[in-house]
C-alpha cells in the first residue's frame, strides 16, 4: 500500500464507464507531489548512469577543454532526455487520437480526467525538470552558466505545470512534441560540433526548423485557446470542476506562450547575428593576410666607408655600392659587396666566408 502511490499515478482515481468497457482515468491531486518526489530520485540515478557509462567515456577520447566539456555533458544529457520524450510523447498523441482529430484539443473542455499514460507522462516531465535544479550543484556547473540554465528550466516547469493544472494537457502534449523535437536537433548538432568543429550542417538544419517550430506553436496556441475555447459554451471560472475557460485566463495563457516564443526567437536572432559577424571577421582577416605586401627595406648602421643598406633579399638586386674615396661614381647595377657575400656565403665569428669556407679577402704574400 505504501509503494502504490509512489510507483503509479494514484492521485484521486476516477472511474469512467463508457458504453463498451470500463476505463480507469485520473486527475491531479496532492498525492502527485509524493510521486514526483519519488521519480526525482529515480531521475538522478539515471542521470548519473548516463554520465558515467556513456558521456565520460566519450569525452575522454575527445580531449575537450573545461568549457566545452561542461557543454558536452549538458547536451549529452538533454539528447537522451529529448529523444526518449519525443518517442514517448508521439506514441501518446497517436494512441489517444489527438493528431487524427485536432478539434479534440479544445472540445469537451475541461479535460479533468486523464488516461494513465498522459498523467504519468506529465509527472515524469515535472520530475525531470525539478531534478535539474540539484544537478546544477552535483555537476559543478560554472557560475556563468547557471543563469542561462535556470532560465530554460523555469520556462519548462511553468509551461508543463500550467498545462497540467489548467487542464490543457492535450494542447500541452502537442506543443511539447514540437519543442522537444527542435531541442533534440540542436543538442545533437552541438555534439557533432564538439567531435568535429568543421561539421556545422546540423546547425543549418536546426536554424531552419527553429523558425518553423515557433510559427507552428504560436498558430496552434492561438487556434486552440483564442478561437476554440472562446466558442465553448461553459465559459465560467470554476476551480472545483477544473474549468478555467474565462477571457482573463485565456489572455494570460496566450500572453505567456507568445512572450516565451518571442523571447526564444529574439535570442536565436541575436546568436545568429553574432555568429555571422564572427565568421565575416575571420574571413576578412584571412584576406588581409593573403594580400600582405613584401617586407620593406631595412636600414642598419655600418662603419664609415662601407655600405649603408641591407635588403631582405629574395634575389640579387641593384645596390648603391660601397663608398669609394675616389670621385668616380659606382656602377648603377653593381650589387653591393656585403649583400652579395651574404647571399653567397655565411658568417662565422663576424667574418663573412664563402660557401667553400675560404675568406673572400685576398691574402697578403709574406715577404721573403
Amino acid at each position: 500500500r505504501v509503494s502504490k502511490p509512489l510507483l503509479t499515478a494514484a492521485a484521486d482515481v476516477a472511474l469512467v464507464t463508457p458504453t463498451d468497457s470500463e476505463t480507469m482515468h485520473y486527475h491531479y491531486g496532492p498525492k502527485d507531489l509524493v510521486t514526483i518526489l519519488f521519480y526525482i530520485f529515480i531521475t538522478i540515478i539515471l542521470h548519473a548512469v548516463v554520465q558515467e557509462y556513456i558521456l565520460d567515456k566519450i569525452s575522454k577520447r575527445l580531449h575537450l577543454s573545461k568549457v566545452k566539456h561542461s557543454k558536452f555533458n549538458e547536451s549529452g544529457q538533454l539528447v537522451v532526455f529529448h529523444l526518449s520524450s519525443v518517442i514517448w510523447c508521439f506514441y501518446v498523441v497517436v494512441t489517444e487520437g489527438y493528431l487524427a482529430n485536432p478539434r479534440s484539443l479544445w472540445e469537451d473542455y475541461p479535460h479533468v480526467y486523464l488516461p494513465f499514460q498522459v498523467k504519468f507522462f506529465y509527472l515524469c516531465q515535472l520530475a525531470y525538470w525539478l531534478h535539474a535544479l540539484p544537478e546544477l550543484y552535483f555537476q559543478k556547473v560554472r557560475k556563468e552558466e547557471i543563469p542561462r540554465q535556470l532560465q530554460y528550466i523555469c520556462l519548462y516547469l511553468v509551461h508543463i505545470a500550467g498545462a497540467y493544472l489548467l487542464n490543457l494537457s492535450r494542447l500541452g502534449l502537442i506543443l511539447l512534441l514540437l519543442q522537444y523535437a527542435t531541442e533534440f536537433l540542436f543538442h545533437m548538432a552541438r555534439l557533432f560540433y564538439f567531435a568535429d568543429e568543421n561539421n556545422e550542417k546540423l546547425f543549418n538544419a536546426w536554424a531552419a526548423v527553429f523558425g518553423i517550430t515557433r510559427l507552428f506553436i504560436l498558430t496552434l496556441a492561438v487556434l486552440a485557446i483564442g478561437f476554440g475555447l472562446a466558442r465553448m459554451e461553459n465559459q465560467a471560472f470554476d476551480p472545483e470542476k477544473g474549468n478555467f475557460n474565462t477571457l482573463l485566463c485565456r489572455l494570460c495563457v496566450l500572453l505567456l506562450v507568445c512572450a516565451a516564443q518571442a523571447w526564444l526567437m529574439w535570442r536565436f536572432i541575436h546568436s545568429q547575428l553574432r555568429h555571422w559577424r564572427e565568421y565575416w571577421n575571420e574571413q576578412s582577416a584571412k584576406r588581409r593576410v593573403q594580400a600582405a605586401p613584401r617586407l620593406p627595406i631595412r636600414f642598419i648602421k655600418r662603419e664609415s666607408g662601407k655600405c649603408q643598406c641591407l635588403r631582405q633579399w629574395q634575389r640579387p638586386q641593384a645596390c648603391p655600392g660601397p663608398t669609394f674615396r675616389s670621385a668616380a661614381p659606382a656602377p648603377a647595377e653593381t650589387p653591393c659587396l656585403s649583400v652579395s657575400l651574404h647571399l653567397l656565403g655565411y658568417h662565422e665569428n663576424g667574418v663573412v666566408k664563402a660557401e667553400n669556407g675560404t675568406s673572400p679577402r685576398t691574402k697578403k704574400l709574406k715577404s721573403p
